[in-house]
C-alpha cells in the first residue's frame, strides 16, 4: 500500500492561510519543491484548495473532496468524491505504488494527519494573520529525518514513529 505525504506550507503561529490566499506570498523555492514533489501523483485537496488553485494542477490527478461533489465536474485530470475514504483510494489506484499527496486546506489535513505516513512540511518564518491552521505535528508520532534550513523558511520531512 502506498504512502499518503502530507504536503504544506506553515507559518510559525501555524497559520496556512487567509481567507483562501496564501499569506506570505510566493515563496518561488517552496513552489519549485511542492512541484517537484507532486508531480505525477495524485493530490487530495478540499474544494476551497481547489477553487484557490483557479485551475487543476497539470501532471497529477487531482482529487476534490466535497459534500457537493456534482458541482466539479469529473474530467481526466479533476475528480470529484464526497468520501474520505473513497477520495484516498481513488488516489492510491492512480501509482502503482500508490503514494499520494495530500495539499489542503486545514479541514483535510486534520481529517488525514492520523493516516499520513509521512509530511513535508514548509515552515515559513513569519507569524501572518490567518484563518485557516495546520493541525499540531505531534513528535511522539513524527520524528525529523530531514531538513534544509533556509533564510526565509526551512523544509522539514517527518516519517511516523513506528516505536
Amino acid at each position: 500500500m502506498g504512502k499518503m505525504i502530507l504536503i504544506a506550507a506553515i507559518a510559525q503561529n501555524g497559520v496556512i492561510g487567509n481567507k483562501g490566499e496564501i499569506p506570505w506570498g510566493r515563496i518561488p523555492e517552496d513552489m519549485k519543491r511542492f512541484r517537484a514533489l507532486t508531480m505525477n501523483h495524485a493530490v487530495l485537496m478540499g474544494r476551497k484548495t481547489y477553487e484557490s488553485l483557479k485551475k487543476p494542477l497539470d501532471g497529477r490527478l487531482n482529487v476534490v473532496l466535497t459534500k457537493d461533489n456534482y458541482l466539479i465536474p469529473n474530467t481526466r485530470e479533476v475528480i470529484a468524491l464526497n468520501s474520505l475514504d473513497n477520495s484516498i483510494d481513488a488516489c492510491r489506484s492512480f501509482r502503482k505504488d500508490g503514494d499520494f499527496y495530500v495539499i489542503g486546506g486545514a479541514e483535510i489535513y486534520r481529517q488525514t494527519i492520523d493516516r499520513a505516513d509521512r509530511l513535508e512540511i514548509t515552515y515559513v518564518h513569519q507569524n501572518p494573520e490567518g484563518d485557516s491552521f495546520f493541525p499540531e505535528i505531534n513528535l511522539k508520532k513524527w520524528k525529523k529525518v530531514a531538513n534544509e534550513i533556509k533564510k526565509e523558511y526551512e523544509f522539514v520531512r517527518y516519517e511516523r514513529r513506528n516505536d
